[in-house]
């Protein structure tokens, strides 16, 4: 009986050895690798910047760096991140042009199937880059106009292409609602087909090459009464791109809409799937959902 005991013993403990708990095979994977860029914009981003770094982490399969530039004025030679460490780079960036070779390092690391991530203001960024453009489709301001290429609208059931009046705008700051026009695409795959976002900047005629680009969800401006982009998804070479409006400030940034469709949108750029579900507190149609950084124990 004793030996028998023992036998029982024994094959429970190689059993254990073998065959992991539940779950241990994705706790032991590795994180995609983000590095958001930061270090000038005409937005907060000394503010916004860590509010990213909190909801990229909050997602539970990222690991997160941040690259910050020298200040407005300063020299930019020197200031060269290795993208190529990172599976995706997330763009929080609006100011003064990088110098050529980071410039050319960006377009090959994209081109060859780098992620990128574009967060409101940082279309606004580079109009002269002539890459740049491609990558996010259609940006604002800094003398982009009519002939940078057609403004995206959706009308009628599709996306429309309106080569008149374009060059970036925005109405008030509010909350508006944002309208899902993909529910095919795994970014907006399982979200609802309206949705309240916090109050926010809200931008329009937006303009640009607009090419290879999904139109994933609108919302209508209080300024041209247009539904217009808010979120968007772009083929670059073998890159993918993902282009969100929303993210004015630190409250616009403090919703669960939001937060939820950047961690997808980087999962996106990153692999080109999306495994995270929606969560049960995203936002209805008629009410905003706070996001709270989670608080560690």
């Amino acid at each position: 009986m004793r030996n028998l005991v023992l036998l029982s013993f024994s094959c429970a403990m190689l059993g254990s050895a073998i065959f992991p708990a539940p779950g241990a095979e994705t706790q032991t994977q590795p994180r995609l690798k983000v590095l958001i860029v930061d270090g000038q914009n005409n937005h907060g981003w000394q503010q916004t910047t860590p509010i990213l770094k909190a909801a990229l982490e909050s997602a539970g399969i990222f690991s997160v760096d941040v690259a910050t530039s020298p200040a407005t004025g300063k020299s930019l030679a020197g200031f060269k991140p290795d993208f190529a460490k990172y599976r995706v780079i997330v763009s929080n960036y609006n100011g003064e042009d990088w110098p050529e070779p980071t410039r050319l390092a960006f377009e090959d690391y994209v081109k060859s199937g780098g992620g990128l991530v574009i967060i409101h203001a940082a279309d606004n960024a580079f109009p002269k880059w002539v890459e740049y453009n491609r990558m996010i489709a259609v940006g604002g301001w800094g003398g982009r106009n009519d002939q940078s290429g057609p403004m995206l609208r959706w009308r009628d059931g599709q996306v429309v292409r309106d080569l008149r009046g374009g060059g970036g705008t925005h109405g008030k700051f509010f909350a508006f609602v944002v309208e899902t026009r993909d529910p095919n695409h795994p970014i907006t795959q399982g979200l609802p087909e309206k949705w309240l976002h916090a109050p926010d900047e809200l931008y329009a005629t937006l303009c640009g090459p607009a090419e290879n680009v999904t139109v994933l969800a609108t919302a209508q401006s209080d300024a041209t009464h247009q539904q217009e982009p808010t979120l968007m998804a772009i083929r670059y070479g073998q890159g993918r791109v993902f282009h969100t409006v929303l993210g004015h400030n630190e409250e616009s940034m403090r919703d669960v809409g939001f937060v939820v469709t950047l961690d997808r949108g980087t999962e996106w750029a990153a692999t080109g799937s999306v495994t995270q579900k929606v969560p049960e507190n995203f936002p209805t149609a008629d009410k905003v959902s706070p996001w709270s950084p989670p608080t560690s124990k």
